[in-house]
C-alpha cells in the first residue's frame, strides 16, 4: 500500500530566529520512499541536517524576521500489515540486555519512574511474562486516561498524566513508558505519522502522533496506548527517551506557530498527483 504523507506549518518571528526541526522521515524508512522528502520552506531559507545520539535526522536553520512556512508532501510505500505482537515468555533478566538498551530503563524528563514504581508493580508485577505485562499496562493506561486535545500541556508528565487522568497521545505514551521501566522493560518514546487508515476516520484535524517501543527477547516491539489496538500504517520520524528528545520543533527565541496541517492517507499510486 501507498500513504501520502505531509505537513504544513507556519512561524512567526520578530526577529530572526535560531530553530532546530526533527520533521524527517526517520532513516529506517527511507528505503521505502517513492517520492523525494523534502522541506521546503517560504521565504526559502538554508537547512541542514545532522544525525542525533538516537539517529533521528535533526534540520537546523534559522527562521528569518516576520516568520517562515515549512511544508513537505511524500508518498511512501507500507506493508499493510498491523503492528506485530511481542512474543510470550518470562521476561529476561536486566543483565541480559544489551547496552543501549540500559538508557531506556532509566528515568527521563517526562518519565519519573520514581514515582510511578509503587503504582506498577502494585499494579502488573504479578505478571510473568513481559508481553503480558506490557498489554496490560497498555489497556490500563487507555482506560486511565480520557483524551483531548484540550487536555495538552508542554509541562505535562507521565505522573500528572496519571494524577489527572486525561491528556493527549504522547500523555499516554509517557504513562505507558515510565510503568514498562518501572518493571525492568526498556521501552522509549516514538512520535510519526499515523492516519485513520483502515480504521473510521476521527472527526478532528489530524496531527502528528506518539506511541511507543518496548525490548522483549531481543527485539523492539511497537504498542500504543492511546489506540490500544495493532494500527496500519505508522510512519516514523523519531524516537528517544521521551518527547524532550524528539519535539517536533524548537526555537531558541521567540517564534511563534500561527498554523499546522498534517496529512496521512492511503493512495493508490506511487507518485504524488
Amino acid at each position: 500500500m501507498f500513504i501520502r504523507a505531509g505537513y504544513e506549518i507556519h512561524f512567526e518571528a520578530q526577529i530572526p530566529t535560531a530553530m532546530l526541526a526533527l520533521l524527517s522521515v526517520h532513516p529506517s524508512r527511507n528505503k521505502h520512499l517513492t517520492t523525494p522528502q523534502r522541506i521546503r520552506t517560504w521565504p526559502e531559507v538554508p537547512i541542514y541536517d545532522y544525525g542525533d545520539g538516537y539517529g533521528n535526522i535533526c534540520s537546523r536553520f534559522t527562521a528569518p524576521a516576520g516568520g517562515v512556512a515549512m511544508s513537505c508532501d511524500f508518498v511512501i510505500e507500507d506493508d499493510g500489515q498491523p503492528d506485530v505482537r511481542a512474543p510470550d515468555g518470562p521476561q529476561a533478566g536486566v543483565e541480559t540486555y544489551p547496552d543501549e538498551a540500559l538508557i531506556y530503563l532509566l528515568g527521563s524528563r517526562y518519565c519519573e519512574t520514581d514515582l510511578l514504581m509503587d503504582v506498577a508493580w502494585s499494579n502488573f508485577g504479578h505478571l510473568v511474562s513481559a508481553r503480558d505485562r506490557v498489554e496490560a499496562i497498555v489497556a490500563f493506561v487507555h482506560g486511565h486516561l480520557c483524551f483531548g486535545y484540550e487536555h495538552a500541556r508542554s509541562n505535562k508528565t507521565a505522573w500528572h498524566g496519571y494524577q489527572e487522568r486525561e491528556g493527549v497521545c504522547r500523555d499516554f505514551a509517557h504513562l505507558a513508558i515510565a510503568l514498562c521501566r518501572c518493571l525492568n522493560i526498556p521501552a522509549r518514546y516514538c512520535t510519526g505519522y499515523l492516519g485513520d487508515i483502515r480504521v473510521p476516520a476521527d472527526d478532528a484535524p489530524m496531527d502528528f502522533s506518539a506511541w511507543f517501543d518496548v525490548f522483549i527477547q531481543g527485539a523492539w516491539y511497537t504498542y500504543d496506548a492511546r489506540h490500544a489496538v495493532p494500527r496500519v500504517g505508522r510512519i516514523l520520524m523519531a524516537r528517544g527517551r521521551d518527547a524532550t528528545d524528539v519535539a517536533l520543533t524548537t526555537s531558541f527565541g521567540d517564534a511563534v506557530l500561527k498554523s499546522f496541517f498534517v496529512r496521512a492517507e492511503e493512495v493508490s499510486s506511487a507518485t504524488l498527483p
